[in-house]
């Protein structure tokens, strides 16, 4: 079944409240979309935010990339030899991991769709539900708790908390969520590569001082510094979550192989897609590795690839999908249902989510 276009389309949505973390502040989703045509009439989907700040991906490259480098490397190439069509994604340029996930996801879509099936029966078929944490943007320490019960109330049971900015004033931050929220709410903290191994090391301690019963502390030094995430992990009792740190493959092993962290947080955007993700997946089982499955500022339409992927893969005990619900609009139809905190995976083959836009 041979490849015979990839278009590309735009797609604007509202979110429900600015999105604030140390790195950046968002209003509104504004993401380039993918659409891949095979020769059988089908097509598939993928989704890529622009995400600067993380991997380096504007609006501009990521058009650029596919429309210049991935379509013409692959348009004509037979699906069903998936190994040789993901090889040649990966090998048309260096980098460029966002608008790789787009269209490596819309290649997926495609090709469970030609077999009929739900892409995550074909990856694993590991669960059929699951839960999402839902993200408190760092702000004014009333207004973050007011936003965790507000979570809470619809439904919540694990929030991640962003932080990063005040060294340690965030931890008056997290003091107050828990203490409005109670035992029984799971608290995740992600400090978005904002403070240095001391500060780390020395808030994180703080926080277990006060028992405030933190489940993981995610990235909390800038991405390069293996060296200090390594210093962090060893010198705490709390469990570290990797994610800047990790892109590829590659990158996890390092990263393993020195226990720089306790966990890895996978996201399509910096994989490059779910081939490579697989790849991170297969390293974590065999060295025991437990992952989260996260994404940007993302809609449900590559969201979706990500719970795909959840619900295919063990080794993925954690996730951060929550992206839908930040949205200020109705879902889209097909595809996992995300009812608030829980994700159903649905019987529609391919990833599943339908919608409309103009194409290039």
């Amino acid at each position: 079944m041979r490849i015979t276009a990839i278009q590309v389309g735009r797609l604007s949505l509202p979110l429900a409240h600015p999105f604030k973390t140390a790195l950046r502040t968002v209003d509104r989703l504004n993401d380039i979309v993918v659409r891949v045509l095979g020769e059988n009439g089908l097509e598939g989907f993928g989704e890529a935010p622009p995400t600067a700040v993380i991997t380096g991906d504007t609006t501009g490259s990521i058009l650029c990339a596919i429309q210049d480098f991935i379509a013409p490397a692959i348009v004509g190439m037979d699906l069903m030899d998936l190994p040789a069509v993901m090889e040649k994604l990966n090998s048309c340029m260096v980098h460029n991991t966002t608008p790789k996930a787009a269209v490596d996801m819309a290649l997926y879509d495609l090709w469970a769709k030609t077999q009929g099936k739900p892409l995550y029966q074909l990856l694993g078929n590991a669960r059929t539900s699951f839960e999402t944490d839902i993200t408190i943007s760092v702000n004014p320490v009333e207004e973050m708790v007011r936003d965790s019960l507000e979570a809470v109330g619809r439904g919540f049971t694990t929030l991640k908390i962003k932080v990063g900015k005040e060294g340690e004033a965030d931890v008056r931050r997290i003091a107050a969520i828990r203490e409005a929220v109670g035992p029984n709410v799971k608290l995740r903290v992600d400090a978005n590569q904002g403070w240095t191994a001391a500060q780390s090391v020395a808030i994180i301690k703080t926080m277990e001082d006060k028992a405030l019963d933190i489940e993981l502390v995610e990235q909390p030094v800038p991405a390069l510094d293996i060296a200090g995430l390594k210093f962090v992990t060893g010198q705490v009792d709390t469990p570290i979550l990797a994610d800047e740190a990790v892109f590829s493959p590659t990158d996890a092993a390092n990263l393993i192989a020195i226990h720089a962290a306790d966990y890895i947080n996978i996201k399509l955007m910096k994989t490059g897609g779910i081939w490579n993700a697989l790849k991170i997946c297969e390293l974590a089982k065999q060295h025991g590795v437990k992952c989260m499955i996260g994404c940007m500022l993302e809609s449900q339409v590559s969201v979706a690839a990500a719970a795909h992927l959840c619900a295919a893969q063990e080794v993925i005990t954690m996730a951060d999908l929550d992206g839908p619900s930040l949205c200020a609009t109705e879902p889209f139809p097909g595809g996992p249902v995300f009812d608030g905190a829980t994700i159903s995976m649905s019987g529609d083959p391919g990833i599943g989510v339908r919608f409309s836009t103009e194409w290039e």
